[in-house]
Order: C-alpha cells, then structure tokens, then sequence
C-alpha cells in the first residue's frame, strides 16, 4: 500500500499554525516565569519556612505531583466555576501551567537547597542575616547553579505537556493542527508537521535556558 504525502494545505493554513505557535510560547513563558517564582517560594517554605507552613505546602506538592495534569486543567476550567469564578481558555490553561511546574520545581529547587553546605547558612547567621536574608543573598543561587540542568529539563517538559490545553479549547499548537486535519483530512502530514515544531521548540528552549544560566551563573559557565 503507497501513501502519498501532500502538505499543499500549508500555504492556506500557516496562520493557524503560527498563531499555535505564539500561544504556546506565551503559555510557556507565563508558566516558566511564575512557575519557577512559585516553586522557589514553595521550596524556602518547605526547607527553612515555618513548622505550620511547611505541611500545607508538602500537599499541595504531594497533590500536584500525583494527579495527571489534564485533571488539573479540567479541574480549573470546568470545576472552579461552580465555585462562581469563571476563567477563559487561556487564563486557565496559565493558572495550570504555574501550579503545575510550581510543585515540580519545588522539589528540584528543594533539591538545591539542602545540598547547601551548613557552613553557608553558619556565615549567613554571623553577619547577624535572617534565615530569609540568608537564604536570598546566600542560599538561593548557588542552590539554583546546581539545579538549573534539572529545572531546565522540567520546564521543556511543561511545554511539551501544554498540548493537552487543546482539550478546553485553548488554540496552541495542537489545537491548530486538529483543526488543520479536520478541515484537510491530512492526519498524518498535519500531526507530523506539529511533532516537528514540538521538536524544534523543545531545542531552542533547551538552548535558550542554557544561556540565561550562562548570564545568570557566569562563574560556572567560565568553568
């Protein structure tokens, strides 16, 4: 049996598909940016916050952690507005994406941070800093150095899992190419052009978290 591929409807359909692509980026530098803020609160809270704080925070990562993220989503979009709080598409798909790397990145953070050597937190607390003074001008980029490889790795993780933000109507990338095939009847060649952006997404956020950690971490990048 022969296939012949046929890919003329790119020309009619590119917008779609470029549009897919900016929402994407957009759910992903949201997510990342907030994301990451989140899960550093969350990772002092749990490592050096208070006694009464750090079980609130270990469920809400347990939780996260261990349900799928398309429940989540459904969660928010579909269930929060029982709750009288209604969110468009892409409000909640970000909402999503912030809790969702905000309890991975925790944990990797988390990581970081209590592979700090003590003597760090001793000299912190002999220049007369408080357990957050020294965890912000002492812990936290050192702690982030030896993580960012990790943290790096969830985040294209996150963006690759955006995908599943189609499902509530969200028009990224994956919500342009069912579109493209249901109108063109061209599954194959319209999943295998969005499998191939995803790819080259995924590469270009590798490298372009590898040179924020350059600028960020400039000592270890002279290494």
């Amino acid at each position: 049996m022969s296939y012949h591929f046929e890919f003329n409807w790119l020309a009619q359909y590119y917008p779609e598909i470029v549009k897919g692509i900016g929402i994407t980026l957009q759910l992903i530098l949201i997510g990342a940016v907030l994301g990451i803020a989140l899960g550093i609160a969350c990772a002092w809270a749990r490592a050096l916050g208070p006694a009464w704080l750090k079980p609130i925070v270990a469920t809400y990562v347990e939780l996260i952690r261990n349900t799928p993220f398309l429940i989540q989503l459904f969660f928010i979009f579909f269930g929060l507005p029982s709750l009288g709080l209604q969110l468009g598409e892409l409000q909640a798909a970000n909402i999503a994406m912030v809790v969702n790397l905000g309890a991975y990145s925790c944990e990797i953070i988390r990581a970081g941070i209590q592979s700090t050597a003590k003597g760090q937190f001793e000299a912190g607390a002999s220049l007369a800093m408080t357990p957050f003074e020294t965890f912000r001008h002492v812990v936290l980029v050192p702690s982030l150095q030896r993580i960012w490889p990790a943290l790096s790795s969830q985040v294209v993780i996150v963006m690759l899992g955006s995908s599943v933000v189609s499902q509530i109507a969200a028009e990224d990338l994956t919500f342009a190419a069912n579109f493209i095939q249901s109108r063109t009847f061209r599954a194959f060649e319209a999943y295998m052009v969005s499998t191939a952006i995803y790819l080259i997404l995924a590469i270009l956020l590798r490298q372009a978290l590898a040179v924020i950690g350059s600028f960020i971490f400039p000592r270890r990048a002279a290494r």
